[in-house]
């Protein structure tokens, strides 16, 4: 009996035992290469709010009409689609806290937000206090 070979029984094990581990690394890798993308639009996202932030920041704190909110829309950017930005500015006290559109209480928060195509939303705040 000197046959080389697998038998029928070793097969169908070698079968089983393929159908039970596959899976299980199959899935976590697929869901891996599926997230891949997420980092690019978060940096993308990132982007357009710095950017958005610095063009904000350049104006002078009484500067208000330039500081106007706007409603979510997209950004100007012509290779950058599918992203929204809306912006709000707010006037706070000196713990950052009761946000009031008239009241001047010497600091200015202002906040951009962007939406990604996936729906995930991003915030970047900074503070412009009135110097004399």
């Amino acid at each position: 009996m000197n046959h080389k070979g697998f038998t029928l029984i070793e097969i169908i094990i070698l079968i089983v035992m393929a159908g039970i581990l596959l899976p299980a690394i199959i899935i976590p890798f697929a869901t891996g290469v599926r997230g891949s993308g997420k980092p690019e639009m978060v940096t993308t996202a990132m982007y357009l709010a710095h950017y958005k932030m610095e063009e904000l920041m350049k104006y002078n704190y009484n500067k208000t009409p330039e500081l106007n909110p706007t409603a979510l829309t997209a950004p100007a950017a012509a290779p950058i689609s599918g992203y929204q930005w809306q912006w709000s500015i707010y006037y706070v006290d000196n713990n950052f806290l009761n946000p009031d559109l008239v009241t001047n209480r010497g600091y200015k928060q202002i906040r951009v937000l962007i939406t990604d195509p996936d729906g995930d939303t991003y915030n970047v705040y900074s503070v412009v206090t009135n110097f004399p």
